[in-house]
């Protein structure tokens, strides 16, 4: 059987506490699914401060983080905050990660920005550290980048097993997450040092299915239970054909290219049902996270191919 659809909404900052309440609100009143926060180090909220606000303000939405930079953060101190917004809403929280990418943000910080190998082997040993804390009475742990001794976490998640979704672009992060995560992102693009996107390789339909044949491959068995995310990174239902002609200016797509890729959904709402409904019978694709922008141009097809 086909994976229900769902559907996110990345939302990074507000000019009040009002306006980021009642955006939380109608996202969860639009039908989305999943109320997303990114992290970064300007012009935008700290994701957990923000999503616990959001937690207050909504009932059936669940919350993530779209996605949690992994060098910003202590993977135990991050289990921590991740197990208690989960309990204390009702286990509505889901753990986006990645490796990070913005290099000016790490240098702003005064962070070291490590090789794409090291960030990400550092990734893979914070996600077993933090599944460790979410499941076992102690943990102890000696890798290359973190040690963890018999520390006993507290509180236990509200759903018990908290779902981690890493995404990305690359080979060895698609990899990590096929092997690790329960949640998958595809970006379809290669960010530059300033986290903007440098290079579109994996942006067209035809190339999507290499990238899931590496996750495939990582995954083995588990593959069957894993949730493909796309990130799309544009909407239009009204001009869409012109849209995609100035996309193809910036991008080495053709506009029909353009057209037909997942990372974008432009045309009638209509044309996007049919749409997302070939791809997750083509690539298992069935869960599709936009930006603020797009939220109330989208939710009529939200409606529709989730039955309401």
């Amino acid at each position: 059987m086909a994976r229900p659809f769902r559907f996110g909404v990345s939302i990074n900052s507000a000019t009040s506490g009002e306006e980021w309440r009642s955006l939380a609100q109608q996202a969860e009143d639009l039908g989305y699914d999943t109320f997303l926060v990114a992290d970064h180090i300007r012009a935008s909220f700290q994701p957990m401060v923000a999503l616990a606000f959001a937690a207050e303000a909504t009932k059936r939405i669940r919350l993530g983080t779209f996605v949690i930079n992994n060098d910003f953060r202590n993977p135990v101190l991050l289990a921590r905050e991740a197990a208690t917004l989960d309990l204390l809403s009702d286990g509505r929280f889901e753990l986006g990660i990645g490796a990070g990418h913005s290099g000016d943000e790490y240098r702003e910080a005064g962070i070291a920005f490590d090789a794409p190998n090291v960030r990400i082997d550092r990734l893979g040993e914070s996600v077993e550290i933090m599944r460790g804390m979410w499941s076992e009475e102690t943990v102890t742990y000696a890798g290359d980048h973190y040690r963890v001794n018999r520390h006993s976490s507290f509180p236990r998640p509200g759903q018990g097993h908290i779902p981690i979704l890493i995404g990305g672009n690359g080979r060895r992060l698609l990899e990590l997450a096929g092997r690790t995560a329960d949640i998958v992102g595809l970006t379809g693009f290669l960010p530059g040092e300033d986290g903007r996107a440098k290079s579109f390789p994996n942006f067209a339909a035809e190339a999507v299915g290499s990238r899931i044949d590496i996750v495939r491959e990582a995954a083995g068995e588990r593959f069957a239970d894993l949730e493909i995310n796309v990130l799309v990174q544009g909407v239009d239902t009204l001009t869409p054909r012109e849209t995609a002609e100035a996309w193809s200016k910036n991008v080495p797509l053709t506009a029909e290219e353009v057209l037909e890729s997942p990372f974008t959904l432009f045309g009638s709402p209509e044309e996007l049902q049919d749409k997302l409904l070939r791809y997750r019978d083509r690539f298992g694709i069935s869960y599709f996270t936009v930006f603020r922008p797009a939220m109330e141009a989208l939710a009529p097809v939200v409606r529709a191919l989730k039955g309401d």
